[in-house]
């Protein structure tokens, strides 16, 4: 049975949805092969340094930053509702208040199957969460690029459904401040700025958020600072920078609500969460060389430190006790890349090749607590995780229609488990060598057909003390396999669409536990069984002149759970939960002169079932409406009215663990008025 509270009635069947829910995207430009854009991608004399995944993968999607800057966001995650296939869960909740998605994994928490880098930087933590992602703020944002799919070489752990980079602004003399107020409380700014004197070149960012929440205490203060500084040789052969980023979040939490509470009153704080809170900092810190040999090798080397503290305390239900999650996480890497491109007979080659390692340190502390003073350990766990992987990869043009790209990953896994309180140690499992081949392919059927195909292997790792051998038995890792094939279509000047069907098989996937009653001694996963995801998804961009631009986008999706594990018969042949059955968005732009621009846009997803019986219901479907209206006041001016959840449409996130349950409602309606000034 589906099961939604009610706010106001919103009586639209998904055609009518896919017509009028919508996000603006700028103009569509023209893309090489079967990537596909929207927005604008701004252009600059860096590009030739970096290695984009458009001009090697066969399934992209990138967001301009036109299109995400003018986004009215609480956190960045909710950025990806703008995106194609792609599965946006709000928690509301504190600091860990949401995550994204997709080819049929669910962004709770329970396998975080998307590798996430900022400027090429990996940045997720441990359990592959994107901690990280809060200190990117919309302002700073040039562009995303979305590789979905198991056939992308570059990257290992994590990237078991594909990998997301968000690319942040670079050089010039540009910038931007905005200012923004509106519903809940929310005050916002932001201050980007660029200065580039001959070889030397500055970016700095700042911003300040602040939001009392529709929901009785959850207020939140966000604070970010970004800098880069980047010197280029005048000669051009090679460019070197640093780049550093921090981030800081404090917030009270509204508290999961029951079904009934969440009917009478969406809105209330129920009186168990009253002393909830939670604390994160962020810090990135990144130094960056490139450089090119002759006219034939270019080369890339990058290394980071990142480290994230996040202290939470937090009650899940009316009967369970408060808990304080403390978790303080370091990685070190380095990334080292070289590409070669000979002259050959054949139309293009290009050989990419590259080595990377990770070290992290982490603890991972839970207590159980009153009115946040602990009262007895529940977790006390110190571990590291090292990483080392490579992979070699060619692009193959044997004629200018056809495009191969073999190529084959290889990772290895160290590390080593403490539980502080009991003195007991565990290596890690013995996965051995992780070996990972690739293949994608496309053809050029017309100069307005491309039809596209990919194959590839990942993997997947237990999270926390789930990587270690804390039993006798080992273990080996869960090995994604997946395929893809689609067709791309530019029937005419302006129109751009995909479509495109896959599937994805995975061997003892795990997930992690959620441990909302704060067992003590609980493992951090468990294993779920072999799995199967599949689905299709249709795409479309439009431009057909200067004043009219839209986009929309469908994915169908289904995620079971194929051989079970032994202690869950039942779950044979069951969904996977928290995954809806289809995902949608569009959007629509007009500019009907050239100072005022008026937009509409929105997403929209099916129920899911909270369990992997599927015995309890479905929630969490919606579709929701946004507007704006924005008036160029002089060149240098803008004011922007932006209507959020238009339609006032109630929408909500459930969960299910071990016998209880909890509900979030979204935000509904919400007017914010933005000033921006070029700078």
């Amino acid at each position: 049975m589906t099961q939604n509270p009610t706010r106001t009635p919103l009586s639209l069947s998904l055609a009518v949805a896919l017509g009028c829910l919508c996000l603006l995207p700028s103009a569509a430009s023209a893309q090489d092969g079967t990537a596909l854009t929207l927005g604008t991608v701004q252009a600059t004399a860096t590009d030739a340094w970096d290695r984009s995944a458009r001009a090697v993968f066969s399934s992209v999607d990138v967001i301009g930053g036109d299109v995400l800057q003018s986004q009215r966001v609480e956190h960045s995650w909710e950025l990806l509702m703008n995106a194609p296939g792609v599965q946006v869960t709000q928690f509301k909740m504190g600091t860990d208040a949401g995550r994204f998605s997709f080819r049929g994994f669910n962004g709770e928490g329970r396998i975080n199957a998307v590798k996430l880098l900022i400027d090429g930087i990996p940045s997720n933590d441990n359990a592959g969460g994107m901690p990280y992602l809060d200190a990117v703020w919309p302002l700073d944002i040039t562009a995303m690029e979305i590789v979905r799919g198991t056939n992308d070489a570059r990257y290992g752990l994590n990237a078991i459904a594909g990998d997301v980079n968000v690319v942040t602004r670079q050089g010039g003399n540009d910038g931007q401040l905005s200012m923004t107020a509106g519903s809940f409380g929310t005050q916002d700014l932001q201050l980007a700025k660029g200065f580039e004197r001959g070889p030397w070149s500055q970016n700095y960012f700042i911003g300040w958020r602040q939001s009392a929440g529709e929901r009785d205490h959850a207020d939140a203060t966000q604070r970010s600072f970004a800098g880069k500084w980047f010197y280029t040789d005048p000669d051009g052969t090679w460019r070197g920078g640093l780049t550093t980023r921090y981030y800081r979040n404090a917030a009270l939490e509204a508290g999961y609500l029951s079904y009934p509470q969440l009917q009478a009153d969406p809105t209330q704080s129920p009186d168990y969460a009253r002393d909830d809170r939670s604390e994160r900092e962020t810090r990135q810190t990144a130094l960056h060389v490139d450089g090119r040999i002759g006219s034939d090798w270019h080369w890339t080397a990058k290394a980071y430190q990142n480290d994230y503290r996040n202290q939470r305390w937090v009650t899940f239900t009316e009967g369970g006790a408060q808990q304080e999650r403390f978790n303080d996480e370091r990685q070190r890497g380095l990334m080292v890349n070289a590409s070669w491109r000979p002259a050959t007979a054949l139309a293009e080659l290009v050989v990419d090749a590259g080595v990377d390692g990770q070290w992290q340190d982490n603890i991972a502390q839970r207590f159980r607590t009153v009115q946040r003073q602990r009262q007895a350990t529940l977790r006390n766990w110190d571990f590291n995780l090292d990483t080392r992987g490579a992979y070699v990869q060619a692009v193959i043009r044997p004629i200018d229609r056809l495009k191969l790209v073999p190529a084959y990953r290889v990772d290895r896994i160290y590390g080593d488990f403490t539980d502080v309180s009991s003195g007991t140690t565990a290596p890690v499992y013995h996965y051995g060598l992780i070996k990972q081949p690739k293949f994608s392919a496309s053809y050029s059927i017309t100069d307005a057909v491309v039809a596209y195909a990919n194959w590839g292997r990942t993997f997947q790792i237990g999270s926390g003390n789930g990587a270690y051998r804390t039993q006798a038995q080992d273990l080996a890792p869960s090995i994604n396999e997946g395929w893809e094939a689609g067709l791309k279509w530019s029937p005419a000047a302006g129109l751009q669409t995909r479509v495109a069907v896959w599937e994805q098989t995975a061997s003892d996937e795990v997930a992690t536990i959620l441990g909302v009653n704060g067992t003590v001694g609980s493992n951090e996963v468990g294993n779920v069984g072999k799995t199967r995801r599949r689905g299709w998804d249709l795409q479309a961009n439009w431009q057909p002149d200067a004043r009219w631009r839209a986009w929309a986008s469908y994915s169908r999706q289904k995620a079971t759970i194929e051989v079970p594990d032994p202690s869950a018969p039942a779950t044979r042949g069951r969904q996977i939960e928290n995954v809806p059955n289809w995902l949608a968005s569009a959007g629509v732009e007009f500019s009907p002169v050239p100072d005022w621009t008026f937009s509409a846009w929105g997403n929209g997803q099916g129920d899911y079932y909270v369990e992997r019986t599927n015995t309890l219901g479905r929630y969490g479907g919606y579709a929701l409406l946004n507007v704006s209206a924005a008036y160029r006041l002089n060149p240098r001016n803008q004011l922007m009215l932006q209507l959020k959840n238009a339609t006032d449409r109630a929408y909500l996130y459930a969960w299910y663990d071990s016998g209880s349950s909890g509900y979030s409602p979204g935000d509904g309606r919400a007017l914010y008025l933005t000033w921006t000034r070029e700078l």
